[in-house]
């Protein structure tokens, strides 16, 4: 290679996601007053996002397991895991480590991105949508829910998918508590239920 094309492919620098910049300059701010934080390092964030497809059917048609991880490749930006059966179950013709589903974790600049794609252009797309639940916090602070269609993220194309199917996804934060991560979830604008209290 010559000495330009280097150059040039080194000046590239890849930008911060727009929901990292507010976490920092508007989420930390926020929850440092709410919880009488002392340390910025004490503010909880989001340290992971795991994305979870159980594919029953894959085990008579492997074409279904394919579309399932090109689907959720498309979503996510990140190839996911093919996870395997750790027991054979004979009554659902199932042997041990026949592929049962994918799953994905996001972490950092691409776990922000997908966040920032979820909150503002695939919940809204969601059939009948009013919220999301704030019971589903597991009590240390990690925010579960399942998603019915696939569909609601506008990089898969409706007349490509063979059949609608829905997938797990968890929110791993460092709140100790779910009063806090609630919070943290909401500092972001995160759809929930408004509940009148």
């Amino acid at each position: 290679m010559d000495g330009k094309r280097i150059e040039a492919v080194e000046d590239r620098t890849i930008p911060k996601p727009r929901l990292y910049d507010f976490y920092l300059n508007n989420v930390v701010p926020e929850l440092k007053k709410k919880f009488d934080y002392t340390n910025a390092m004490e503010v909880p964030k989001i340290e992971k996002i795991s994305l979870n497809m159980g594919m029953g059917e894959a085990v008579s048609d492997p074409k279904v397991l394919q579309n399932a991880i090109n689907e959720i490749e498309l979503i996510t930006g990140q190839r996911p895991v093919v996870r395997k059966a750790k027991n054979s179950i004979s009554n659902f013709k199932l042997r041990e480590g026949m592929p049962i589903g994918v799953s994905v974790t996001l972490r950092r600049t691409i776990m922000y991105e997908f966040l920032d794609r979820f909150i503002n252009i695939a919940s809204p797309r969601i059939r009948d949508f009013r919220g999301f639940s704030d019971k589903s916090f597991d009590g240390r602070g990690n925010y579960s829910i399942g998603i019915k269609e696939q569909i609601i993220f506008p990089e898969i194309d409706v007349d490509k998918v063979g059949r609608i199917s829905g997938f797990d996804l968890t929110f791993v934060t460092t709140a100790k508590t779910d009063e806090e991560a609630l919070a943290l979830l909401k500092e972001f604008g995160f759809p929930f239920i408004k509940r009148d209290n």
